[in-house]
């Protein structure tokens, strides 16, 4: 006789739901052949959606396939990677030798966190302190290990009662699954409410879902199931009324016609009868019935099943009150009865889980559950397992139930689980409405995933906060929240008046504890402030005001490391401004923090110390791969970008901006990003690409971009060079212009960060009106002379002798020349050899302009600025010169982003590493080398190096490292 469990499976499974497996079979077959699918299945409970899905990973579709399958559970429905854990557990990743699996290889082992319940010990520690990105990130790599030598197919069952950071993940994947083998199938119970629906929204909206939803089974499938149980011939009436009383749910129909032969009831007439007074609550009449025929202990033990699921004899014991030996006893019968699932603990389904709970009562079922919790806290199960029960009572009314919930959110923090965090501390707040601690760690899970939530939990806490020094703390995350939901003058009136109180309260000659908080304020402050234009002119006021700190503490190296860069933009001192950058970053065994190592190497760029700024530059890139900070990586790439070009390292730039687009392509807060975008632009403006470059700058969704200090200047002379490029000088000038009050507004005068002035004098001239740029040429030169760098002074001879004609002007670009020759800027002592060999050459000086347009051809092509080395060349043959043709080096023909991978490539490092280091998928990898290899002419990795010339790169860095390197000297 068949039992139960396998009539469900073939009802649901086989009698009418051909058509569906059809589905799921096409979408296997295209995972083997490298299309990723993604399947939404969903339909009413009992509708037959497990059983569907068993029949089709057993069958000859998944054959030869890495199969997993998780089932969500309610109990465990806000845990941070509750799915997760469902789907991987098979594997037996969170044991003791976890980190020995070769599926933990690499980048997966950050997976750890995820993988277990417990919190997480010192190896996994600090998903939480990084972000939520690390272990998405190493969830992903664990994916890709799994799909290394087969297809995957991730099956997860109902996805209503999934964790948030679970379905966050599954979007991660999904985003990077292009052309990897995979399936992935999530199933819904459609009536029910999800835990998370804007990420299951999310899902469906961005990944072309196939959706397959079960419908009741029809006429013809009852009567099939029907002749399957019973052995008479069912008569047509029969199976009319059964599908109307089962409204065609499987499961409902198999628990009614299983009751029914039961009851020895034949499926003729009189079984019609029969079927009309059992109707549709079979399920609960049924179940109910059975367990009242059984004794009281059957009945307590059904109970801690429903509350506790799948648990050890002895807390399925202690829940319902039984002794331990009656325990198996009870389970048995209830098997038989056909209540539980065979071969595994548990109840068969969740509408029998309902209704053996139904009965109990809305009080008696909390009470049950908060005894079940108590149970398995006592048992020193993780603190999250304990919250799961927790979370499904009412309310929380017991004295210990706020320190689990409290120890729950930690955890959930440690595994980077921001969303499982805030619903346990939510409930904490219910019983602690006052707390300011509580609302302080609710939002700092919530800064990354929701920060406008984080700034109203924050601005509770400051009404709340009575103690000066708890206020500053809240008002120091307060400010780093409204720097990343573009606040900063909320954030700055907030921390001013903090720090007013702060002084005023504390005691004079105040402990170092007092005195690193009092510099804690003062620091997050200067970075808050000085971000947007509204906010820096009083930022650099109180700057200047400030003792220069020692910097022997986080506090003050960040706050050094500030007052450097709001030195910086005054431009009155490169000298002291480097001086000042070196002490933030010289502590020697000190881990600097990314905001210092940012501000150091932005004002040693400014101040032409190139190598320094890129060391530092290079110590924050590697701490963000070991990290998997993409944020902070994104960041320093394109800060890097951005100095490389200014070294002439076009090629080099070219590589981290592109790098820095790839990935944030593939992020969902990458249309907030707007500094990849622009070093880009400006990268490809000196590679003669002033139409893409000008496409991305027009492309780029961060608002109100004008409102902030450094990005929006970019903007503007990005945008200027390219309608200069395109033709259109007119509004090229108007742009330079505006970028030039822009920064007198900000009071940003340092005349290395964009030398507008000296753009604007060149434009001028070009157009014949050098008149009227004499006004900003001597402005220019005035900021030059004060900064004082071989840049800015070449610069700004270099702008007085575009517009001053005759002899005189020939000697000022004479002296830009010599005098750009001996700075780090070597593009702009290539454009100062274009500019005197021009006027050279309007002289009838043939042979002088033929020299120093050869030197401006040859210094431009070697920095890889094709737009000037094509200018000059052209004006040098105009000049009676001979050069040959200029020969595109292999190089040349690659993308940056090619050139990035062909040198790690052969430097020997593996697609995986590669990919891994640049926060890529392997298969983006597998496109740049094909590409590669198609444009080089070769057919192998080996080969590379030969053509490349880079032997021995060191992991990690840029193909043009060695041009940069005579900077670091």
């Amino acid at each position: 006789m068949l039992e139960q469990a396998d009539l469900m499976g073939l009802s649901s499974a086989l009698v009418g739901r051909a058509g569906e497996l059809r589905v799921l079979t096409r979408h296997a077959e295209a995972a083997r052949a490298r299309r990723t699918g993604l399947v939404l299945l969903s339909g009413p409970a009992g509708i037959g959606k497990t059983s569907l899905l068993r029949a089709f990973l057993r069958s000859e579709a998944c054959r030869n396939m890495a199969v997993l399958y998780g089932s969500c559970r309610q109990v465990v429905g806000g845990a941070g990677y509750g799915g997760v854990r469902e789907l991987f557990g098979s594997l037996g990743l969170s044991g003791e030798d976890a980190r020995n699996s070769p599926l933990l290889r690499g980048l997966a082992r950050r997976a750890l966190p995820a993988l277990t319940s417990g919190p997480a010990d010192d190896a996994t520690a600090g998903a939480g302190a990084s972000g939520v990105y690390p272990v998405l990130h190493g969830l992903y790599w664990l994916a890709a290990n799994l799909m290394a030598d087969r297809p995957l197919v991730l099956v997860l069952d109902d996805v209503q009662w999934c964790d948030e950071r679970s379905l966050r993940w599954v979007d991660f994947l999904l985003r990077r699954a292009d052309g990897l083998p995979l399936l992935v199938v999530l199933a819904q119970r459609g009536e029910a409410e999800p835990v998370a629906p804007a990420a299951l929204a999310d899902i469906a909206a961005q990944h072309g879902p196939t959706p397959l939803r079960l419908a009741p089974l029809t006429i013809e499938d009852v009567g099939e199931m029907a002749r399957q149980i019973f052995p008479a011939p069912v008569g047509p009436g029969f199976v009319e009324r059964a599908a109307a009383v089962s409204g065609g749910n499987p499961f409902t129909l198999s628990r009614l016609l299983g009751e029914l032969r039961a009851e020895g009831v034949r499926p003729d007439e009189k079984g019609e009868r029969r079927l009309a007074e059992v109707g549709g609550q079979v399920i609960t009449l049924s179940v109910g019935t059975l367990l009242e025929r059984q004794p009281r202990w059957v009945r307590e033990v059904a109970r801690a099943i429903a509350v506790l699921g799948e648990e050890s004899p002895d807390l399925l014991s202690a829940l319902a009150g039984v002794p331990a030996s009656l325990v198996g006893d009870a389970m048995l019968i209830l098997r038989r009865a056909e209540l539980m699932a065979p071969g595994r603990p548990d109840l068969v389904h969740d509408v029998v889980r309902s209704a053996v709970l139904e009965p109990m009562g809305a009080r008696a079922l909390a009470e049950l559950r908060a005894t079940a919790a108590l149970l398995l806290s006592d048992a020193g199960r993780p603190a999250e397992d304990v919250a799961g029960l927790l979370m499904l009572l009412p309310a929380v009314t017991q004295p210990w139930m706020p320190g689990v919930l409290r120890e729950a959110a930690l955890q959930a923090e440690s595994r980077g689980a921001p969303e499982a965090a805030v619903r346990y501390l939510h409930r904490v707040l219910e019983v602690e409405p006052h707390s300011v601690r509580v609302r302080v760690r609710m939002a700092t899970s919530l800064a990354e995933i929701n920060p406008p939530e984080a700034i109203r939990l924050l601005e509770e806490a400051l009404a709340r906060a009575g103690d000066i020094r708890t206020r500053a703390m809240v008002a120091v995350r307060y400010g780093m929240t409204c720097l990343a939901v573009q606040q900063a003058p909320t954030g700055v009136r907030v921390l001013e008046e903090v720090l007013a109180a702060l002084e005023a309260e504390l005691p004079p000659g105040p402990d170092p504890a007092d005195r690193e908080l009092h510099t804690l304020v003062e620091s997050v402050l200067l970075i808050i402030g000085a971000d947007e234009k509204a906010t820096v002119s009083a930022t650099r006021d109180r700057a200047a005001r400030l003792a220069v700190p020692p910097g022997d503490t986080h506090a003050q190296r960040q706050k050094l490391a500030m007052m450097t860069v709001l030195t910086a933009m005054d431009g009155r001192s490169a000298e002291r401004t480097a001086e000042q950058a070196r002490r933030a970053m010289s502590f020697p065994g000190a881990e600097l923090e990314s905001w210092s190592l940012i501000a150091s190497s932005f004002a040693l760029g400014l101040a032409d110390e190139v190598g320094e700024a890129l060391d530092a530059l290079d110590g924050l890139l590697q701490r963000s791969q070991e990290t998997a900070a993409v944020w902070t990586y994104v960041l320093g790439l394109s800060a890097r970008a951005f100095v490389l070009h200014s070294v002439g390292a076009v090629p080099d730039a070219l590589a981290d901006a592109q790098t820095a687009i790839e990935i944030i392509g593939e992020e969902r807060w990458g249309d907030s990003a707007a500094m990849p975008q622009i070093a880009l632009a400006t990268v490809l403006l000196d590679r003669d690409e002033p139409e893409r470059a000008e496409e991305l700058l027009l492309g780029i969704k961060r608002p109100r971009l004008d409102r902030f200090v450094i990005e929006y200047h970019w903007y503007l002379m990005a945008r200027a060079r390219a309608r200069w490029a395109l033709g259109d000088r007119e509004a090229a000038l108007a742009l330079f212009l505006d970028c030039g009050h822009s920064l007198e507004e900000s009071r940003f005068t340092n005349p290395a960060f964009l030398p507008w002035w000296a753009e604007a004098a060149s434009l001028l001239a070009f157009m014949n009106r050098a008149d009227e740029a004499r006004e900003i040429t001597e402005y220019g030169g005035e900021l030059a002379a004060r900064w004082g760098t071989p840049r800015a002074l070449g610069l700004a001879a270099l702008a007085r002798g575009v517009i001053t004609p005759g002899a005189a002007g020939i000697e000022l670009l004479t002296e830009s020349v010599r005098t750009l020759a001996g700075s780090p800027a070597r593009s702009t002592h290539a454009q100062a050899e274009f500019l005197l060999g021009r006027a050279l050459l309007k002289t009838g000086d043939h042979r002088g302009a033929r020299e120093h347009l050869r030197t401006a051809t040859d210094l431009a092509q070697r920095c890889g600025a094709l737009a000037l080395a094509g200018t000059s060349r052209k004006l040098l043959v105009t000049a009676g010169g001979r050069m040959r043709k200029m020969s595109a080096s292999p190089l040349d023909m690659l993308t940056g982003m090619e050139r990035r991978v062909a040198g790690l490539a052969a430097s020997g490092a593996s697609n995986r590493s590669i990919a891994e280091s640049l926060f890529v998928t392997v298969r983006t990898i597998e496109t740049h080398l094909t590409s590669v290899y198609r444009k080089l002419g070769v057919g192998r990795r080996t080969e590379l190096g030969a053509i490349l010339h880079t032997p021995d790169i060191p992991d990690g860095q840029p193909p043009g490292w060695v041009i940069e390197s005579r900077w670091r000297r």
